[in-house]
């Protein structure tokens, strides 16, 4: 949005004065039309240095002498931003109105940007598309785009989906051949594909947002719309290998896949699910998998399951940890599993090295801070297991003897 009206830049000094209030220097203040565009000027100088309120003060003169319509149109729209960055809705607004309705080519459709924007942010979606279809009739090419972005965004507040997709189409429409493209037209383009291809990926039409991120891409190579591109592709992708891992009911009747490539798919649709935010779909698969009718099937999933694990795999009855293991990887929570044992570590460490720390040489201290360790991972899930674990080696080494009490180490 266009901070302030008037020229860009005007010749001068190298060292010009500091912008000056007229009031400052003891001149009336009644300004003539003929001074009106020196006073934006000034305005403009003051607004652009922090000084607001003089600004404001300048522009209102400029407006009360009735000036030539552009010039009026000028005071008008600077009057609005000013207002606006002071915090005065209601007067920027009402500034804004009269811009616009002074119908000039140039500032007019500025005039009504800044009031279409400032409605809509605070939620006055009924005036605010009134004003994107005066702008879409003031004609000018550079502001079209706007326009339809602003009653493409009022058709979809208002439920309207036939609307909202012709004003969508005309705010990503191009210019024909090879006219230049304005940089406003462009960078509303790419704002409206961003927005477009959201909805359109909140809907679950992954295609059609694609066809949406190309049409932005195509004026700027912009990361949003390459996130929501690469977004797109993985919905694409979820149901090429969810087609495999369930197949629809016209293809259930067709030679099912080998094993390896029905393992494939359900780690790949597993892995997609978690990327999308899904564990639990992520552990739907993983257990379809591991039941799979077809032994062979089933055991290369378990073995995709388990491809990160740091022990091999053995026959028989494996480590006590890798069901936690496996439950983790199939609910895309080795990260909490992983902050759960090294809490439990740092916490027996502290235990363990304070007496040593502290040169305790007590027995019954050192005993007390061993077993107050033993029993740290009691309270989590696989604290029973890693107690049984011990119990069970012990038994096994004392031929078979369960020496310990019942409850041991907690009792």
């Amino acid at each position: 949005m266009t901070t302030t009206s008037g020229h860009p830049a005007r010749s001068g000094p190298a060292d010009p004065p500091p912008a000056a209030d007229p009031q400052d220097t003891g001149e009336s203040d009644a300004v003539s039309a003929q001074d009106a565009a020196d006073v934006c000027d000034q305005a403009q100088d003051l607004a652009e240095n922090g000084h607001l309120k003089r600004a404001a003060k300048l522009y209102r003169r400029a407006v009360a002498a009735d000036p030539h319509p552009r010039v009026l149109a000028r005071a008008l729209l600077g009057l609005a931003v000013v207002e606006d960055q002071r915090g005065d809705l209601p007067a920027s607004r009402e500034a804004a109105r009269g811009a616009v309705a002074t119908g000039d080519p140039r500032y007019a459709p500025r005039a009504a940007y800044h009031l279409g924007l400032s409605l809509e942010q605070e939620g006055e979606h009924v005036e605010a598309e009134g004003v994107w279809r005066r702008l879409a009739d003031l004609g000018d090419p550079s502001y079209a785009a706007v326009a339809h972005y602003g009653l493409a965004r009022s058709a979809e507040d208002r439920g309207d989906p036939g609307a909202a997709e012709e004003h969508w189409e005309a705010a990503l429409r191009l210019p024909r051949g090879s006219d230049p493209i304005g940089r406003l037209h462009a960078a509303t383009v790419v704002e409206a594909a961003r927005d477009l291809a959201g909805r359109l990926l909140g809907r679950g039409l992954p295609g059609a947002a694609s066809a949406a991120v190309e049409r932005g891409l195509s004026v700027a190579d912009d990361p949003g719309l390459r996130l929501l591109r690469a977004a797109a592709h993985l919905e694409h992708a979820i149901a090429d290998v969810g087609a495999i891992v369930d197949p629809g009911e016209g293809e259930r009747d067709a030679p099912a896949p080998d094993a390896g490539t029905s393992a494939s798919a359900v780690e790949l649709l597993a892995g997609l699910l978690a990327l999308r935010g899904e564990p639990d779909g992520a552990e739907r698969v993983w257990r379809a998998g591991l039941g799979d009718g077809d032994p062979e099937t089933a055991h290369e999933v378990r073995r995709r399951l388990r491809r990160g694990f740091a022990a091999p795999e053995e026959e028989g009855a494996g480590p006590w940890w890798e069901p936690y293991l496996e439950e983790a990887a199939a609910t895309a929570t080795a990260p909490a599993l992983a902050g759960e044992l090294f809490a439990v570590i740092t916490r027996m460490h502290a235990l363990l090295a304070l007496p040593v720390v502290e040169g305790e040489s007590r027995a019954d201290a050192l005993r007390a801070a061993m077993e107050q360790a033993l029993r740290t991972p009691s309270g989590l899930v696989w604290g029973a297991d890693v107690h049984a674990d011990f119990r069970s080696r012990l038994r096994e080494a004392m031929g078979g003897e369960d020496v310990l009490p019942e409850g041991w180490p907690d009792l």
